[in-house]
């Protein structure tokens, strides 16, 4: 009996490393949590911090509402402009909270985010190694390093107010210097582009299009038009990048019933 015992559990064990060798990470489609991520600080010109904050959804498909409050909140204020609208998988430098010029090396800003039942939290103080410029911008966004590169202009709607079930119209307008230049075999109409996101609001919205035109050296314009669901209060950035940098637009849309 013992070693039918045995052998069992030794099937049983050589089962689960052969599924551990063929799915080394199990992938969730909705039902995960929501880290939030501290990536660093930078000093402003006048003396103040900007601590800046990203994110971690741990879903690879479900984009996860947690509105600010008890679920969503920052340590002192509250309510500091975090996003409560958050998107599939790692997203990157999200946010910032300027911080006074005599807050301390060693005070925390502190991000309380639960979601789907599990709370996580992330703590960002002025650290010195974690000083981030342009160039470490760069590094994690994806783009070439181009130490001349300088972040894109936007400029866009103003705030709208709309009456379900009519959409609001938005449009953004990007410049840029032209950097970084096209890396050999990359497409010459790529380069500075503007996107459509929604980082805050109470139901879903649709764009069209999410995505402007693109290209090097020269102003893009996108206009979309944004669906929505229920009536509150929505924050939509127009994101422009060159590839490298980026610049955000917000744009606040009220929707009425």
């Amino acid at each position: 009996m013992r070693w039918i015992l045995f052998s069992v559990a030794g099937f049983l064990l050589a089962a689960l490393v052969r599924l551990s060798a063929q799915f080394p990470g199990i992938q969730y489609a909705r039902g995960q949590d929501v880290t939030p991520a501290f990536e660093g600080w930078q000093q402003n010109q006048d003396g103040t911090f900007t601590l800046i904050f990203g994110y971690l959804n741990r879903n690879y498909e479900e984009e996860v509402d947690v509105p600010v409050g008890p679920n969503n909140t920052i340590d002192p204020g509250g309510d500091r402009g975090q996003p409560t609208h958050f998107y599939p998988r790692r997203q990157r430098f999200v946010f910032k909270v300027v911080v006074p010029k005599d807050w301390g090396p060693k005070r925390k800003l502190v991000w309380t985010l639960t979601a789907h039942g599990k709370t996580n939290v992330a703590k960002g103080w002025l650290q010195p190694e974690w000083e981030v410029n342009n160039e470490i911008l760069m590094e994690n966004l994806g783009g070439g390093i181009d130490l001349d590169n300088q972040p894109p202009s936007i400029i866009g709607s103003s705030a709208q107010t709309v009456t379900l079930p009519n959409p609001a119209t938005l449009t953004a307008t990007a410049e840029d210097d032209g950097r970084p230049k096209p890396r050999r075999g990359q497409n010459a109409d790529e380069g500075l582009s503007i996107r459509w996101i929604q980082y805050r609001g109470p139901g879903p919205v649709s764009f069209d299009p999410a995505m402007g035109p693109s290209g090097y050296g020269k102003p893009v314009t996108s206009t979309t038009k944004v669906g929505f669901r229920v009536p509150g209060t929505y924050v939509l950035p127009a994101i422009a990048s060159d590839g490298a940098l980026e610049a955000v637009h917000d744009v606040t849309v009220t929707v009425n019933r």
